[in-house]
């Protein structure tokens, strides 16, 4: 009996398996891998360099005693507006002011000795015409009074440059700007040569001077693009050269600058070009000292071929990305890239017009697989301005 029931627990197995199997041979093969991909459309591409530079006022004036003496007063709010000509410093003046009257005494003494040599000069020239002093007399009376006049033009010299030297002691502002911290404080000896102290520096803002460096070849590929502007009478394009700055919190600064000096010679040791660009600066964003970058423009590449960083696949230095082709299959190309624009990458060989990258679905597929295929649309950035 229980041999009986064995047998026909087997004859059960067997029928259930054989009715899975044919179940599953009349479903067919699985469905192939459903993908993303996106068709290559070629556009104009412009490429920018991103360079950092540093900020400077359009003016840093360095604020300096031009006399030796004890600071007495400052005259203004550290970090604030300051107007063309308002007091900054007093330093001590006693010793100046002795000075000048010194040289007042000076003057006077040069006055009253040429008035009485004129005195003299005109009591003794009639003398003279009648013979009753001899004409050497009167030439020495001449000459004293000609000596005389030369005193007092040198006592006048001597004042004016010890009221000069006085007027050192006020020192004010030779432009209207900000001004920043004081380095010296009241009580300081200030104005010893030959490195006198910088007592302040006031900055005019309301336009900012931001320098930067660029290397030998990128100098040889700026100039070259300009010059092939000019030859086809692009003037506009030239002029224009607008520039970005990236602040240090990423940020775009709203103002574009441009470029108002190039140095006059390459730095043999690094090799690097000082450019100097101008920014509007109205609202004072801007303070010298800062560190932002500079972005412009260095090449356009016509009928350039952009797809999405995530359709590449990176292999030891090799790029390759999986293209659909034919009846859905996809193959593996390689490629060569150029520089990352945003989320995107510049394909400099390898892909054409028109052709589909996978873009979803990277881990699904190997070279010729077939796939289910729906074309994507990523926006670039220019689009979505648009």
């Amino acid at each position: 009996m229980k041999k009986i029931e064995l047998i026909f627990l087997c004859l059960l197995f067997l029928g259930l398996f054989s009715c899975t199997q044919k179940k599953e041979t009349e479903q067919g093969p699985p469905p192939p891998p459903q993908v993303s991909v996106y068709e290559i459309k070629a556009r104009e591409v412009p490429i920018y360099q991103e360079l950092v530079g540093q900020v400077y006022g359009f003016k840093d004036i360095g604020i300096s005693a031009r006399v030796e003496g004890y600071l007495e007063g400052i005259h203004f709010k550290e970090g604030f507006p300051v107007k063309k000509g308002m007091l900054l410093y007093t330093l001590e003046s006693q010793q100046f002011e002795a000075d000048v009257a010194a040289k007042m005494s000076g003057v006077a003494a040069a006055e009253t000795y040429t008035t009485e040599s004129k005195t003299y000069l005109d009591r003794i020239e009639p003398l003279a015409k009648e013979k009753a002093v001899s004409q050497s007399d009167l030439d020495s009376a001449q000459a004293q009074y000609d000596v005389g006049l030369s005193q007092i033009k040198a006592a006048k010299a001597n004042l004016r440059a010890a009221n000069i030297q006085l007027g050192y002691t006020k020192i004010y502002s030779p432009i209207s700007g900000i001004i920043g911290k004081t380095k010296a404080k009241v009580g300081d000896f200030v104005g010893r040569q030959p490195s006198p102290i910088i007592l302040n520096t006031v900055s005019r803002i309301d336009t900012v001077l931001v320098q930067f460096f660029i290397t030998e070849s990128q100098y040889l590929m700026f100039m070259r693009r300009h010059m092939a502007q000019i030859e086809k009478g692009k003037f506009e394009e030239v002029e224009k050269a607008n520039l970005e700055l990236i602040l240090s919190d990423g940020s775009i600064y709203k103002h574009k600058g441009t470029p108002d000096f190039v140095n006059r010679e390459v730095d043999p040791q690094t090799g690097a070009l000082l450019i100097q660009a101008s920014f509007p600066n109205p609202d004072e964003l801007l303070r010298p000292g800062q560190f932002a970058k500079v972005k412009g423009e260095i090449e356009v590449v016509k009928d350039g071929i952009l797809i999405p960083q995530r359709c590449l696949i990176e292999l030891q230095g090799t790029f390759s990305v999986y293209v659909l082709g034919a009846e859905n299959k996809v193959q593996m190309k390689e490629v060569k890239v150029g520089p990352k624009i945003d989320s995107f990458w510049l394909i400099r060989e390898g892909l054409k017009s028109g052709e589909k990258v996978v873009y979803e679905g990277l881990q699904t597929v190997k070279d010729g697989t077939v796939v289910d295929a729906k074309v994507v649309h990523v926006p670039f950035k220019d689009e979505e301005k648009k």
